[in-house]
């Protein structure tokens, strides 16, 4: 029996659609790379789920981690847990200042603000105050376009070994999809080469008796890194995380552009 009056099927469509935080077929691996870069503790929000056209996902960030909630429409509502609601506001309203519990860890999360689906570029410009030329002598034939790849980084970082689990300072440097760390800056040749798209999270680590510490998921081993400062690993953590939800969405419009033929 419904907690609430019945509401139709085609009223659920059109409130679906509309919903500003509803995020479509975004991947569990993007959604928990976007709360984690930009969201916030107790951000959330809501994505299809591959069980079904009618199973979805609601995805909640909850402090370094990113819980997943199974949510079910049918003709009478959606479906979370033991009760119904009959439109997805409802279910957030109630939910609003009430603890979810997780199944699995135990861990109570409490849905505090949407994350929407189109964030709007602020509009903020700066005003020119100061306008005139340097005599150079250069014409238009002179100005040649000059930056460094996007997304790339490089600094000392401290490793943990894989077999010793002992802590050494490696070099390491960051372009394109590829993560290498060599004994110092000045070798040639890398220890190890990771390739990013195999990686499936990137986060803070409290696991090891280190502040700063920095845990990458690959499917054969989880890596540790520790910076010298916060600041520093929040920096690696950023940057690397961008290049997850990067791949995810190069991927998705790829599949895309080969089934729009």
């Amino acid at each position: 029996m419904s907690v609430y009056s019945d509401a139709s099927s085609e009223d659920l469509g059109d409130e679906l659609q509309s919903l500003g935080w509803y995020h479509y077929d975004l991947s569990r691996h993007a959604a928990e790379a976007l709360l984690l870069s930009n969201g916030s503790d107790g951000s959330y929000l809501l994505r299809n789920s591959k069980e079904g056209p009618s199973c979805f996902a609601l995805s909640v960030r909850a402090k370094d981690s990113v819980k997943h909630f199974h949510v079910e429409r049918r003709d009478s509502g959606y479906k979370f847990g033991f009760n119904e609601f009959p439109t997805l506001q409802d279910f957030v309203s109630h939910f609003a200042n009430q603890p979810l519990l997780g199944s699995d860890t135990g861990t109570l999360i409490v849905l505090r603000s949407p994350y929407p689906w189109h964030v709007e570029e602020p509009s903020i410009y700066e005003s020119v105050r100061v306008h005139t030329a340097i005599k150079t002598g250069c014409t238009e034939n002179d100005l040649v376009a000059a930056a460094p790849a996007l997304g790339t980084k490089e600094g000392y970082l401290v490793k943990q070994g894989a077999i010793v689990k002992n802590w050494k300072l490696r070099w390491f440097t960051l372009n394109r999809y590829e993560l290498k760390y060599f004994k110092d800056k000045e070798s040639k040749e890398p220890i190890r080469t990771l390739d990013l798209r195999s990686c499936s999270a990137v986060q803070f680590d409290y696991s090891q008796d280190r502040v700063n510490c920095i845990c990458l998921v690959f499917p054969e081993r989880t890596f540790y890194f520790c910076a010298k400062t916060a600041v520093e690993a929040d920096e690696w953590i950023k940057i690397l995380r961008w290049k997850l939800v990067r791949f995810v969405i190069v991927c998705a419009c790829a599949r895309e552009r080969g089934g729009g033929g």
